[in-house]
């Protein structure tokens, strides 16, 4: 008779340890870490989308002490937050809003007297844009190597200095061979720039503050682009032959001083790392340990990887299948954001000439600017919309490119390429982030090369993309919109499957999972 009490006894007794145990679950599981592989998991951010096949959790143990946990509270946090916003973000936001005007001003120059100077045509003008990015591509990987070894406050504003630099240098070429060497010296000293900013984003925010980052640092590309326009189109009209010198060399000469002077500043106001980050900058100790603390606690590997080869970084990337998608589906975001080069051109087709061509150019970045921000509150608040928000942007950019194609008036065309560029510049921000994201639980090394893969293959699409829109295919440009129309879509598919990655992670691991839960829930 005893039997049965007993085994009422017990049973209840289970129940009230998995009842406190669940109660307590939150605050237990910020302080342990899952092994698997060497890849971290913190147990209270661990979801399945993150995780890869071979990725699963042996076992649950404290390790709090081992893995810096350290006790602050919100408002401590945000105050850090705001700090590293006021240093890192502006600094960045400032940098890149003159490397992307660095990058792009030949598109202005282009209508503003280059092709007819130097004697070039319109396949000439393709070859000096692709050469640029050849070598950008080609140096990607070994300058974010070399930034993880010396620190990015020596090497991003050395870099930026340099091509600053050359970019002055433009104003004095006679030829069009002269051109191409100087675009080839921008392309590689300029490598090392957007991959470095990239890997230093992602070691300092959390994954559900970095798409508001990552968006601002894009922002200052779709502003360049409307700066560009402006400062382009007043150069044209005022400083035409002043000196002796034509309009579009001014152009080079005041964005490359621009450039250098920013660099300069960068030296004093960019961060390191942060566990290379000293008490400084208005930071104390507390400040840098919170930075530390709260990236592990989010599942953000800061560690150097030093013991990991650059060759064993690579391969580890290119064996996930998450990151072969991120790879294609941002390769054909960029390849075809090639259009921002050549939005003068177009609208010089649509029928307007002269200066208003540059002014013209402004409504696009501006409503890309806005929307740009309102996809990342969004997908900041509603994380797991991300790939569904990356499908939803490059479906409605196939359907604006094909409806430019279609249509004929002037007026229709330039209101679909607003669109149309409003929601490729969202997803290209979007993506970085995403791709952010899912690299995050990786040591800084096998991140930074795999940001900076990213990154040069998404660039290595504007090789092609450089030769969508020949001067001949004017006004309609049906080859280029064509093959943007159908990148787009090739685009939906892929982040689609993303958006569908967990379920498939769900049916492959399901057992797997399901007996690690029920462990979990009962540890008796």
């Amino acid at each position: 008779m005893t039997g049965l009490p007993l085994g009422l006894f017990k049973r209840s007794l289970f129940a009230w340890s998995c009842q406190g145990y669940k109660a307590n679950r939150n605050l237990d599981l910020s302080l342990v870490m899952t092994r698997t592989n060497s890849f971290n998991i913190k147990a209270e951010n661990m979801h399945l989308e993150d995780a890869e096949i071979g990725d699963l959790p042996l076992s649950i143990k404290d390790e709090a002490e081992d893995d810096g946990y350290l006790d602050f509270t919100h408002q401590e946090e945000q105050k850090m937050v705001r700090k590293v916003d006021a240093y890192l973000l502006t600094t960045i936001f400032a940098m890149y809003l003159l490397s992307y005007m660095d990058r792009t001003n030949i598109a202005n120059a282009k209508v503003a007297g280059l092709m007819e100077d130097l004697k070039m045509d319109s396949g000439n003008y393709s070859i000096s844009l692709i050469v640029f990015f050849v070598f950008y591509v080609i140096f990607e990987v070994p300058a974010n190597l070399i930034m993880v070894k010396v620190g990015p406050i020596k090497f991003v504003p050395t870099i930026m200095v340099i091509w600053g630099v050359l970019t002055c240098c433009f104003s004095a070429v006679k030829t069009y061979g002269q051109l191409v060497a100087l675009r080839c010296l921008v392309g590689i000293f300029e490598a090392g720039f957007a991959p470095s900013i990239l890997l230093i984003l992602s070691s300092w925010y959390k994954k559900e503050e970095q798409s508001k980052r990552f968006a601002i640092y894009i922002s200052a590309a779709i502003l360049s682009g409307a700066f560009g326009g402006i400062i382009a189109g007043v150069i044209t009209d005022h400083l035409e032959n002043v000196r002796g010198i034509a309009g579009w060399r001014w152009l080079f000469i005041i964005e490359g001083a621009g450039t250098i002077f920013v660099a300069l500043v960068a030296f004093v106001t960019l961060l390191p790392f942060p566990h290379d980050m000293k008490p400084s900058k208005g930071f104390t100790q507390r400040d840098i340990d919170i930075a530390v603390a709260r990236l592990k606690m989010n599942n953000v590997d800061n560690s150097a990887g030093s013991d990991i080869s650059a060759s064993r970084a690579v391969w580890l990337n290119f064996m996930s299948l998450r990151f072969n998608l991120l790879v294609l589906g941002y390769m054909v975001i960029v390849g075809s954001s090639t259009l921002s080069y050549f939005y003068p051109t177009l609208v010089k087709g649509l029928g307007y000439s002269g200066s208003m061509v540059q002014y013209m150019t402004i409504p696009i970045y501006a409503a890309a600017f806005v929307l740009n921000l309102i996809i990342a509150y969004i997908s900041d608040r509603y994380q797991n919309l991300r790939p569904v928000l990356l499908t939803v942007l490059l479906f409605c950019s196939g359907v604006f490119s094909l409806v430019v194609v279609l249509v004929y008036g002037y007026t229709e065309r330039y209101a679909m390429l607003v669109l149309m560029a409003s929601c490729l510049w969202s997803a290209n921000a979007l993506a970085l982030s995403y791709s952010s994201i899912g690299l995050s639980h990786k040591d800084s090394k096998t991140r930074g090369v795999g940001l900076a893969l990213i990154n040069a293959f998404g660039n290595l699409a504007q090789i092609y993309g450089s030769y969508l829109f020949p001067s001949d295919d004017s006004p309609k440009y049906i080859m280029g919109f064509g093959v943007i129309t159908g990148m787009c879509f090739f685009g939906f598919l892929t982040y689609g499957c993303m958006a569908l990655y967990p379920q498939l992670m769900r049916l492959l691991k399901g057992k797997a999972f399901a007996s690690e839960e029920l462990q979990i829930e009962n540890p008796m």
